[in-house]
């Protein structure tokens, strides 16, 4: 057991998942880079190979420095084990492939990030794989998608890039009711501000990029389940489909959670003053972000989250238009996609993340054209918003 699985989350942050180095005493887990281990004997190869000794013998099938991500995530999810690929996408295909054979319905968010709602329509679709894309935030909705052929059940919460949240213990009900899978994509919190498997979800998923790594070096993904039978399903496909982490990058991300805390705290902290702002702007004409008492769906956030985290959407008067002169006329944001970096970023979903969704699609989902995604880092709140005002300040 993990010395730090009872702890508190800076201490698990830090500790869960590393040891010591029995060979050298290192502090920091060592970056094994290296593709296949040596074995002490044709025995014990064939012991290995065959599950009966545990140990290493070749990366795409485990990795030490891999080993350790893996552990760090899951115990800061409190699930089983975790599942380290070699970028979000990676993550959300694994987990399709485990549970959508050829005929099956997945039932989903209708905001859902871009990818994971294109992988679906374009890829999937081709094995006669059906699907329902709706407002997940009412429950209603989701009993009323269910077919005799779903299996699973794929929500966002927060919505991306929408906001909108979804309940968590309704959906677990319903998932338990109908013997489905359900999988939270649980990006946009972390496990620091939410740990769906704590409200019945059975597989949650990451993209590493995001706030687990915060660095925006790195593009790598993470499973993690809540059970041991789930794990082993869903591994089984992980290595034979070849989705592997690289070590180098691994360590990258375990280095990055060690501060996550520390990060996402100090950017919900600025994304709260920054939401507030925006508000009484006369030239924005809506904001959503999940601590404002004006989202609609504000005490479901309470009841299921213990932060609001570093994303917020607005609109400005004069729709897109006026949008892409703000996210021409920031400075101090990057104007990039990704999100939970120690930077602030700035985007457009209609023509970036989401543009491979249709219009009617998007719009149907609550993704405007003049919708702006704002990801909020880690610097001077003052800064941030006197970034934004210069230029909110010429739009009349």
């Amino acid at each position: 057991m993990s010395k730090s699985k009872a702890c508190g989350k800076y201490t698990k942050a830090i500790h869960a998942g590393q040891t010591i180095d029995p060979l050298y005493g290192a502090v920091s887990v060592p970056i094994y880079q290296t593709s296949t281990f040596a074995f002490l004997s044709a025995e014990d190869g064939a012991a290995k190979f065959a599950g009966e000794v545990k140990g290493y013998k070749y990366t795409r099938l485990g990795n030490p420095t891999v080993k350790a991500l893996e552990d760090s995530v899951a115990e800061l999810e409190n699930g089983y084990g975790g599942l380290a690929t070699s970028s979000g996408m990676s993550a959300i295909s694994t987990v399709y492939m485990t549970f959508l054979s050829a005929g099956a319905h997945i039932v989903s968010t209708g905001s859902v990030y871009g990818p994971s709602r294109l992988v679906i329509e374009k890829q999937f679709s081709r094995f006669n794989v059906e699907y329902s894309y709706i407002d997940t935030s009412d429950a209603a909705n989701i009993e009323k998608s269910i077919k005799p052929n779903t299996k699973m059940l794929y929500i966002e919460t927060p919505a991306n890039p929408t906001l909108s949240i979804t309940d968590l213990k309704a959906c677990a009900k319903i998932a338990q009711k109908h013997g489905i899978v359900l999988v939270v994509d649980n990006t946009f919190m972390g496990p620091c501000f939410q740990r769906p498997i704590e409200y019945g979800a059975d597989v949650v998923v990451h993209s590493l990029t995001k706030s687990l790594n915060g660095h925006s070096d790195v593009v790598a993904g993470m499973i993690v389940t809540k059970n041991a039978e789930l794990y082993k399903q869903i591994q089984a496909v992980h290595y034979q489909m070849g989705g592997t982490i690289d070590p180098n990058q691994a360590w990258l991300v375990l280095r990055g959670i060690k501060t996550l805390p520390l990060r996402v705290e100090k950017s919900a902290h600025n994304a709260m003053q920054l939401a507030e702002f925006l508000q009484k702007h006369p030239a924005v004409t809506s904001v959503t972000y999940p601590g404002l008492k004006t989202h609609a769906q504000h005490e479901l956030a309470c009841s299921q989250m213990s932060g609001f985290g570093s994303m917020i959407t607005f609109e400005v008067k004069g729709g897109l238009k006026a949008g892409k002169t703000v996210m021409n006329g920031v400075k101090l944001a990057a104007l990039a996609v990704s999100l939970g970096g120690i930077e602030s970023l700035i985007q457009h979903p209609a023509s970036m993340t989401h543009a491979g969704v249709s219009k009617k699609d998007r719009e149907e989902a609550g993704i405007t054209d003049g919708l702006v995604r704002y990801s909020v880092g880690c610097e001077d709140v003052e800064d941030i918003i006197a970034d934004l005002a210069q230029v909110l300040d010429k739009i009349k």
